[in-house]
């Protein structure tokens, strides 16, 4: 009899083993990270309304896999699931780069709009890809930091402006400024041996990276809030249970909508933070956001010749009334 109840336990404690599944979800961003930190409450929301059935290991920090590898693990089936940045793989297909082009969506509401008219095409791109979506987050916008007053569009001519990417590269260009390539990690000492006169980086950087103590002046254009993407391999969702399925969807729909309140409240934050601390928060002059909205569409035109009409479906779709 003990032996018969022997076996019978051995055998429920190898079926609830063989009912778990789990995942490995890499990201580049640090555990500190509102991202991360959105992410990791996704992973417990799967656990709690899957009763422990499907479990969600995050591994942040690029710990796991380095940044600009995440997206390729999930496509060759190395990781279940991952979150990256969408802009990073523009390189592969321009679409992955609309929310990206600077000047388009200029703040929450628009991104939100842009997202909506990017995500039919980018799902599709994804899913040929062997991904399925299951919530993108934005990042606060990239505001104007400028070591003196920008009161007109002439202001930028001559200076020196940080580059850090050829979309960076092409605003200065746009704007007569001279373009310096110089990471966020050296800004301070180009900012401290007058390498760097100006530059855009969203509002997170400049509290995290105490630019205040540099830099006096501002501006809060947000010229682009790229997104990141938390994604699952589609193979990966196909071999859970229905209501497995549902409770992975439900959780993501809650840290979508979590990660955007959360990111637009941060925003906030950080720029008053800015201001308490002594740098002067000025909404751009009329003249200065005509030449960024100008440049908007230049770099929108250009963005179009790459992304063909799958493109022209996404900007149609952002701008229809």
């Amino acid at each position: 009899m003990k032996k018969l109840m022997f076996c019978l336990t051995a055998l429920m404690v190898a079926a609830s083993a063989t009912a778990q599944t789990k995942w490995d979800l890499p990201t580049g961003y640090s555990a500190n990270s509102f991202q991360t930190q959105n992410v990791q409450q996704f992973a417990t929301e799967v656990d709690q309304l899957t009763g422990g059935k499907l479990k969600i290991t995050l591994h942040p920090g690029g710990s796991l896999y380095k940044a600009n590898e995440i997206k390729r693990a999930v496509q060759t089936g190395q990781v279940p699931a991952a979150e990256f940045i969408l802009s990073g793989a523009a390189n592969e297909n321009p679409l992955f780069g609309v929310d990206s082009i600077p000047f388009l969506a200029t703040g929450y509401a628009d991104a939100k709009r842009l997202y909506q008219a990017a995500k039919p095409a980018q799902d599709k791109l994804l899913a040929s890809q062997g991904m399925k979506v299951l919530f993108t987050v934005p990042w606060p916008g990239q505001s104007l930091y400028s070591l003196k007053p920008i009161n007109a569009p002439a202001d930028f001519a001559g200076t020196k402006m940080r580059a850090y990417n050829p979309a960076t590269t092409r605003i200065a260009q746009l704007l007569k400024a001279q373009p310096v390539t110089i990471q966020l990690a050296e800004l301070g000492q180009a900012l401290a041996t007058g390498g760097v006169q100006n530059f855009l980086t969203s509002s997170a950087s400049g509290v995290e990276s105490k630019l205040h103590e540099q830099v006096k002046y501002f501006y809060p254009v947000s010229a682009w809030l790229p997104r990141n993407a938390t994604v699952v391999s589609q193979k990966a969702f196909d071999a859970l249970d229905k209501p497995t399925q549902e409770a992975v969807l439900k959780a993501a729909a809650a840290a979508e909508a979590r990660g955007w309140a959360t990111s637009e409240r941060l925003d906030s934050e950080y720029i008053k933070e800015l201001g308490a601390k002594g740098m002067t928060i000025a909404a751009p002059s009329d003249a200065v956001k005509k030449v960024l909205a100008d440049i908007g569409e230049t770099m929108t035109a250009e963005w179009l010749k790459t992304a063909g009409a799958e493109g022209q479906g996404v900007i149609d779709a952002y701008r229809k009334p």
